[in-house]
């Protein structure tokens, strides 16, 4: 290679998206959001949604903009906390099994089963050998969830070493968002670069034909969600569902009912 050969051009990076924007962005999708949940219990669909990433990457906030906008009964989101000594003794993927759709269901798990191939086999609570062999059998079983009729979207959100810092920081000074940080959290912050090797096998024995992942840019927490809630809509073949004219029925007379004199409990007025 020429020692004067310019190396290639960065491509600029897309200016923050407004708030206004994004609003009006994410309203539209959110209508889209409801017509899914309705084909979706009309159909009796399966759908299971697995979102992974680094700490700070914006799962959360990603997985709230989903569903905030649809019913918790269709869209439910499963957030295990650390495995119990019993659940530690059985297969890994065992205890997030029950947690499958059934039809009419979305289930998002907010960190899945591939614990076993990111904090566990970087922080050490699993040996490197278990963590092998999960990377070698889970493809079997997402294949079988596959096979009953899921439909299992799988998002990698990733995030800049840069904007992980920034986030973490807000969340220590924030009195809102410290109960975000853990000390897990903060263990890990110092090991970016097992978590990119962990991150890296994970993609190289898990990303298949039946079960792919697909990787958000998630530095714009705004145009990652945007990004994000379209890819799920363009992967479900939902149609709009037909639905009568509502209208409000008209309101029964009061008759002999009158409203009690008692006092009530009432909440202070402050605002």
């Amino acid at each position: 290679m020429a020692k004067d050969k310019k190396k290639a051009a960065k491509a600029p990076e897309s200016p923050k998206l407004k708030n206004k924007d994004y609003l009006d962005q994410l309203r539209k999708l959110h209508v889209e959001l409801v017509k899914l949940q309705e084909w979706v219990i009309a159909k009796g669909v399966k759908v299971c949604i697995v979102f992974e990433g680094r700490d700070g990457a914006g799962k959360g906030g990603t997985i709230k903009a989903l569903t905030e906008r649809v019913s918790p009964r269709v869209f439910r989101v499963v957030a295990l906390p650390a495995p119990t000594d019993r659940e530690k003794s059985q297969m890994h993927v065992q205890r997030y099994l029950p947690y499958l759709p059934a039809g009419g269901e979305v289930v998002i798990f907010d960190r899945s089963w591939y614990n076993r191939a990111g904090v566990e086999r970087v922080m050490g609570f699993c040996t490197e050998d278990q963590a092998d062999k999960f990377l070698k059998s889970i493809p079997w079983v997402e294949h079988a969830i596959v096979q009953s009729g899921v439909i299992l979207l799988k998002y990698w959100l990733e995030v800049s070493p840069e904007e992980q810092t920034r986030r973490l920081e807000a969340r220590i000074n924030d009195g809102r968002k410290i109960w975000k940080l853990t000390p897990m959290d903060l263990k890990s912050y110092s090991r970016w670069y097992d978590y990119s090797r962990a991150r890296d096998e994970m993609f190289k024995h898990t990303d298949t034909e039946h079960a792919p992942w697909r990787v958000a840019d998630s530095n714009d927490k705004r145009r990652a969600r945007l990004n994000i809630i379209t890819d799920v809509l363009s992967r479900i073949p939902y149609e709009e569902v037909k639905r009568e004219k509502v209208e409000l029925p008209k309101r029964q007379k009061p008759g002999k009912y009158r409203e009690p004199d008692y006092p009530y409990q009432r909440v202070a007025e402050k605002f």
